[in-house]
């Protein structure tokens, strides 16, 4: 990866995203951490991200609130500036919100919740930030292997993410004469605090999910995070409109 891109890594606070931006940040970019309200978590992860040499500037952001998005949009730039930059090279769309039941169980308020969170505001962000993008940026969304694979309860999730999918490989051909590449990656049973922590902390859980995987364990969140920066990487200069799953072989 050349040195000195920038990229802008969401719901980097914490699990995935803050291994996302510790990875990229260790091979020569500068990181933008953003998180909806906990800025202990973010600022822990612009640390890290100076631990292994690089730059971070945290900034909010909400991507459930497509209202705030064009502040959102003008604080970025004025990072950019204080940065000596104008463009971003890397937009990393990693947040989003889990919110699981069986059909019976699941209310308006949470299906609109997941969708108005992982779809719609995924979608507004980028389209937001598009301006910005350099020629020959990289979008990567994350998504989850359960877009694959059949899970109880995880319905409106999993639909959510098979719609950012389904987004990634029609924004690949949109902006595709600008040489950016869009992707999206797609984790399994990550050891991370999400859903409760339950694939991190549950030793039951983990051995049920690690029997089931050809590689025969969970996943390390630092392994997504370095998924995510091969993906960001010249060396994949040739890869767009993909889906990348990092998952270890589960229930193949």
């Amino acid at each position: 990866m050349a040195i000195d891109r920038i990229a802008l890594v969401t719901g980097a606070n914490r699990g995935l995203g803050r291994s996302a931006a510790v990875a990229l940040a260790a091979r020569g970019a500068r990181i933008v951490i953003t998180h909806r309200g906990d800025a202990a978590g973010a600022d822990k992860t612009a640390e890290q991200v100076r631990a292994v040499g690089g730059k971070a500037a945290v900034l909010r952001l909400d991507i459930s609130d497509v209202s705030s998005f064009a502040s959102f949009t003008s604080a970025l730039g004025d990072q950019l500036e204080r940065w000596g930059a104008s463009r971003l090279d890397i937009l990393v769309n990693n947040a989003g919100v889990g919110i699981f039941g069986p059909l019976e169980a699941v209310t308006i308020d949470d299906f609109d919740t997941v969708m108005g969170t992982n779809v719609r505001g995924t979608f507004f962000l980028t389209q937001s930030l598009a301006p910005l993008l350099a020629q020959g940026g990289r979008v990567i969304n994350v998504s989850t292997s359960l877009t694959r694979h059949t899970s109880p309860a995880t319905s409106v999730y999993s639909a959510s993410k098979a719609a950012v999918e389904a987004l990634s490989r029609t924004l690949a051909a949109e902006l595709g004469p600008r040489g950016i590449r869009v992707n999206s990656i797609a984790p399994g049973p990550t050891a991370t605090d999400f859903n409760g922590g339950a694939m991190r902390d549950d030793a039951e859980t983990r051995r049920g999910l690690a029997g089931q995987t050809a590689l025969g364990r969970v996943g390390e969140p630092e392994e997504v995070g370095d998924a995510v920066a091969a993906l960001a990487s010249d060396d994949l200069r040739w890869v767009t409109a993909q889906r990348v799953e990092v998952s270890g072989g589960a229930l193949l």
